[in-house]
């Protein structure tokens, strides 16, 4: 397998497959950006215009914020080719195939099936699906090592993290092939299993779905629900995990917490995973006792603590929500 540094295709040029192409011109690749869809010439000539002027705004936002130089705005947008599937595209040349087709079986076996008889067999190809499992898109390719799901966050272009899922077949040399490219192009990529949701998907619906929940139940408006989350439960996944959160406060803590709500709510959706039970009977509950999910060494837990809470000072105070210590009292004394 040829090394992934030249020409990048992307198969499908609709929000997610713009985003990937503006991720690597930005980083000095040239992208052939594909339309699938099947329109005249002048609705794709009009479609390369709405296409290109989208992007462009969204390189504009980026000179505006200082990110990039307003000069450099024309010079990477130049690098992203969008042309119709049925021509030439560079099909032969490619180094990598990002599949962004819409979450359609029919439509990712039809490109799928377009894609393989156009490469070399030895180019790697990445759905970015975030439905399908890389086990059920690999049936839809020949030489299924080749291929693996690549799950991109929106806007693609800003959010660091790529979670890369191999199927059971995909080579080792194929997997960390892309994970080096994902780390040349600033990404940050993450390997999970072919399972249905990823990580943050799965995470995620849960959170969003219980926040649903919370304006259903009368509990709080949703203004005052999502500000909590902002200035609560965002800022301190920001710096901590979630499995890393669990061993600051304890596995027992969750395990007692998760239980109460399930009594006092009447729903089993709190009930706590068999492995927190497992910690607890194990004793390895988190930074109390030196393990949980993480194993941590005594002779470098406080510089581990102070290194956090100094991520919580720094976020806290880039977003201005530091209050400034008082200069007088507040009780002048008689």
């Amino acid at each position: 397998m040829k090394s992934i540094r030249g020409c990048i295709l992307i198969a499908g040029a609709g929000r997610m497959g713009r985003g990937i192409a503006l991720t690597f011109a930005y980083q000095g690749y040239e992208v052939n950006l594909v339309d699938f869809k099947q329109r005249t010439h002048g609705e794709f000539a009009q479609y390369v215009i709405d296409a290109k002027q989208e992007i462009k705004g969204q390189l504009s936002i980026l000179s505006r914020s200082g990110v990039l130089s307003e000069e450099s705005v024309e010079l990477v947008l130049d690098r992203i080719h969008i042309r119709p599937k049925d021509e030439k595209c560079g099909w032969e040349r490619a180094d990598i195939v990002f599949e962004a087709l819409p979450e359609i079986a029919d439509a990712k076996r039809e490109a799928f099936e377009f894609i393989c008889l156009k490469v070399p067999q030895e180019v790697p190809i990445a759905s970015t699906s975030s439905a399908y499992s890389a086990n059920e898109l690999a049936e839809m390719v020949t030489q299924k090592e080749r291929f693996l799901n690549t799950h991109w966050l929106n806007p693609a272009y800003l959010i660091p993290l790529v979670e890369v899922s191999p199927g059971t077949e995909t080579s080792g040399e194929v997997l960390g092939e892309v994970f080096q490219l994902l780390e040349r192009i600033g990404k940050v990529p993450v390997k999970c299993a072919p399972s249905p949701g990823y990580i943050v998907p799965r995470v995620q619906a849960l959170a969003m779905n219980e926040a649903a929940r919370l304006v259903e139940d009368g509990v709080a408006s949703p203004e005052d629900i999502d500000k909590a989350v902002r200035v609560g439960f965002g800022l301190r996944f920001a710096v901590l995990g979630l499995l890393e959160f669990i061993d600051w406060g304890g596995a027992d803590t969750l395990y007692h917490a998760s239980n109460h709500l399930q009594l006092s709510l009447g729903t089993d959706r709190f009930t706590p995973p068999q492995i927190i039970q497992e910690k607890i009977e194990q004793g390895d509950i988190g930074l109390k006792t030196g393990r949980g999910f993480y194993s941590f060494d005594e002779k470098r837990m406080d510089q581990y603590q102070l290194e956090t809470i100094q991520k919580f000072i720094d976020l806290l105070d880039h977003l201005g929500l530091i209050p400034k210590p008082a200069v007088e009292p507040l009780v002048t004394k008689e």
